[in-house]
């Protein structure tokens, strides 16, 4: 499959006042104040975004010019429900380990059915309906990062409010109500969707929530860090259900991760532990509670065994951007990621390593791609590069980018992994969530203003890849390093 991939919230707002969603945890964080006075956000707010929820038709149309069959995008939990689905009775299983199954009755579902908003719901079909007259698969995620502010007052938990009850991934009672909405949309849409992705990115949205404090609710708690790891892992388990009960057990049900392949600093035996731990802690242990049923929590190697998360993957949805370099350090969780390497580098320069950065300042890596994929192996489940992309307002390395990835990938298939697609991040420029606009994804270049769609020259390049379903052979010496390099292939093979 070849595709492209977009996060609701980034695209579908801008054109239209009808179009505006503000019942969102997200919404409420890119306009709150104090915010953009810490430089948290940019200022920039989605009601001046690139106007998906109106223009789709336009969108889907650019898609089939470049040839593509394949379309990943998530329906808004806030906008399906608005309000509260708390009064909806469900049977949950449950034990001091957690959250065992959740029953959501055809009662249950006629009741959310019911609370859900009719017009979001027509609107939603009209979308996808749309997509699959224009001969594309359609890949549907559950939940890309934002939240109804009825289940997550972000805000208020970040400023530790008396009232602030509502807290998110934090309480189990979240892992209850996302399966009732999982439900009603896996009932709801099963006549279009051709894949089921649970959620995309888990490991950011507790990473980068309670770790580094730049997502919501912008905590710094390790604990609580942990504590929503978990649950997400059981939201995750509890969802596959939901799907495979409501859709049937035909429905491929996957998860997305955001997959950075950890490398040592240097040949050390310590830097190469330090590597081996990151990709546990970032990645491995997500997969071994939701493939094995192996939970394990802190540093301290607590584990148990719970039979409810095993086997709740059909498919890996591999989102891939860049490496993460690292260093072993004495004190938890044992490794330090290096700056100037990965997504710790400055825009618009070279890498330590020599390899040039992006406007995100993230270093330009297309051999990670490969390893990101080897770091699934182990699973024997089919893999899906579900997002793959530069912001590069310019264009100056996208086409380079675009090809030395995908030669990574076809390197990956030649060593025996079954890749079963690739989807870019974006056909278009979109709201790239606190950095705003200035981070430019898309093939083609949106006047955020007029919201006029005009293709970039890799726009172009790509086409003719989809086209020509693989790399033509005219386009094969473009997968060697870019000149803006200014080096060798022999100079650059000693580089980490």
């Amino acid at each position: 499959m070849w595709g492209t991939s977009m996060a609701a919230f980034q695209h579908e707002m801008g054109a239209s006042r009808e179009a505006v969603d503000d019942n969102s945890d997200w919404y409420v964080w890119l306009h709150d104040e104090r915010n953009k006075a810490s430089n948290v956000v940019s200022g920039d707010v989605p009601e001046y975004g690139p106007g998906y929820w109106d223009l789709y038709g336009n969108d889907h149309e650019w898609a089939r010019w470049l040839g593509l069959n394949a379309w990943r995008t998530n329906i808004e939990w806030s906008r399906i429900f608005p309000n509260s689905t708390r009064d909806v009775k469900v049977t949950t299983i449950s034990d001091d380990e957690g959250i065992k199954d959740i029953e959501v009755t055809e009662s249950a579902i006629g009741k959310l059915a019911e609370l859900a908003d009719g017009n979001s719901v027509r609107h939603y079909k009209a979308m996808f309906r749309d997509l699959k007259a224009k001969g594309m698969k359609l890949v549907l995620n559950l939940h890309h990062w934002t939240m109804p502010i009825w289940i997550h007052d972000a805000i208020g938990v970040r400023d530790k409010h008396p009232h602030a009850h509502a807290r998110g991934w934090a309480d189990e009672e979240t892992v209850v109500e996302s399966s009732k909405y999982a439900a009603y949309v896996a009932w709801e849409f099963d006549d279009l969707v051709d894949m089921w992705s649970t959620m995309t990115e888990p490991n950011l949205v507790w990473n980068e929530g309670y770790v580094t404090a730049k997502f919501p609710p912008g905590l710094r708690d390790a604990r609580a860090a942990e504590r929503v790891a978990f649950n997400l892992a059981q939201a995750h388990a509890r969802a596959f259900d939901q799907v495979k009960r409501h859709v049937g057990k035909r429905a491929r049900v996957g998860v997305m991760y955001a997959t950075s392949p950890s490398e040592p600093l240097t040949d050390s035996s310590a830097d190469k532990e330090a590597a081996r731990t990151s990709d546990e802690v970032s990645t491995k242990r997500f997969f071994e509670a939701v493939i094995d049923g192996r939970i394990r929590r802190g540093f301290g190697r607590e584990e148990m065994t719970r039979a409810d998360m095993r086997n709740k993957v059909d498919w890996i949805g591999v989102n891939y951007f860049s490496r993460t370099v690292v260093k072993w350090v004495e004190v938890p969780p044992f490794f330090e990621k290096q700056r100037n390497y990965g997504f710790l580098c400055q825009p618009h320069l070279n890498s330590a390593a020599g390899r040039p950065t992006s406007d995100s300042g993230w270093e330009i890596h297309p051999d990670g791609i490969r390893r990101a994929l080897e770091l699934y192996k182990e699973y024997d489940k089919p893999l899906f590069v579900t997002s793959n992309g530069i912001a590069d307002a310019k264009d100056r390395h996208r086409a380079w980018y675009i090809l030395s990835h995908l030669h990574n990938i076809r390197l990956a298939i030649e060593e025996g992994l079954n890749v079963i697609g690739y989807l870019h991040w974006s056909l278009i420029d979109n709201l790239e969530w606190g950095s705003g606009f200035s981070e430019r994804f898309g093939l083609m270049h949106v006047d955020m203003r007029t919201k006029k769609r005009s293709p970039r020259p890799s726009a172009f390049v790509f086409r003719d890849v989809v086209q020509g379903n693989g790399l033509p052979g005219n386009l094969s010496e473009h997968t060697r390093w870019p000149n803006a390099l200014r080096r060798r292939d022999s100079e650059t093979s000693q580089d980490i």
